[in-house]
């Protein structure tokens, strides 16, 4: 579809300091946004919360051409139950393999040139033994699906994502050639999405956002947030409008104007993000009264 773009995945995580050694020094990432949020969000992006939390961008390389990682922190919350939904994201870097070594952080070799390894909370990723490209190396996402064929049909037909391959267990779905795909995994049973349950977001022209959500409802489908402007302090307002698949996955479109201008690489974030978890004294408080912080 003209003018659809992958951008990124959201995941929810309940220990900051180890999450953000596992982006910046295993995978190599770099942070790209840090966000400071006093209450939930319009769209849930932070999941069905009230309360503060942050938003933190990381990935290779701008958001205008890399697909990147949004990591969601609710302040009080330290873990997420894990569902069966989020099946991994595969990146190609030897430096990342070479890094986990080198920190011992654990890895596995599941095949030939292809490792396992996990981010704090559980959430898989996959590391390919090859040279990492001077575009972008994250290659695709892996979901869940309990009906393959019914699936593709959704992303295909009514989110407009072409086609690449289907050999009845898995299918790879994207909106270009060179942009990470989208592979769907048959689990032959429920996708179960727990508390951990992501997000995976996309770009439109902002004229298409209607459109999408005119065509999601004609269908019948589920239209988890209706098309709504969201608002980050001393920064462009996106609109936005939320989806979910036959199997409950969760889908943001928001308009790319807009979103380009959001998305710029903010020079200052990492610091950002160091200086927040460095005044995040809640572990320490909770640690110092022998109580534990909450589960989600």
């Amino acid at each position: 579809m003209a003018g659809r773009r992958a951008l990124h995945f959201v995941f929810k995580v309940g220990d900051r300091n180890t999450t953000a050694k596992f982006y910046r020094d295993i995978l190599g990432m770099k942070v790209l946004r840090h966000e400071e949020f006093e209450e939930g969000c319009k769209a849930s992006c932070n999941g069905p919360y009230d309360g503060r939390w942050s938003k933190t961008m990381v990935g290779y390389g701008p958001e205008d051409n890399h697909f990147v990682v949004e990591l969601t922190y609710n302040y009080g919350l330290s873990t997420y139950k894990l569902g069966n939904d989020f099946l991994g994201l595969t990146i190609k870097s030897k430096t990342a393999i070479e890094n986990a070594k080198k920190h011992n952080w654990p890895i596995t070799e599941e095949e030939t040139g292809r490792y396992m390894t996990q981010a704090p909370g559980g959430y898989k990723f996959y590391l390919l033994n090859e040279d990492q490209p001077s575009t972008d190396p994250v290659q695709k996402v892996t979901l869940a699906s309990s009906d393959l064929q019914k699936s593709v049909d959704y992303w295909s037909t009514l989110c407009g994502m072409k086609l690449y391959n289907n050999d009845g267990k898995m299918a790879t779905l994207g909106y270009g050639d060179s942009q990470c795909k989208l592979e769907l995994q048959d689990v032959a049973g429920k996708v179960d999405h727990a508390t951990a349950f992501g997000r995976i977001a996309f770009s439109c022209p902002r004229t298409q956002l209607p459109e999408i959500e005119g065509k999601i409802k004609s269908e019948g489908q589920t239209i988890l947030t209706p098309l709504v402007s969201l608002d980050t302090p001393g920064k462009a307002t996106v609109e936005v409008v939320i989806l979910a698949d036959p199997d409950g996955h969760e889908i943001c479109f928001v308009g790319d104007e807009a979103f380009r201008e959001l998305s710029q690489v903010d020079p200052k974030s990492d610091q950002l993000l160091t200086d927040a978890m460095a005044a995040d004294k809640s572990d320490e408080w909770f640690a110092k009264h022998n109580k534990q912080k909450a589960s989600a």
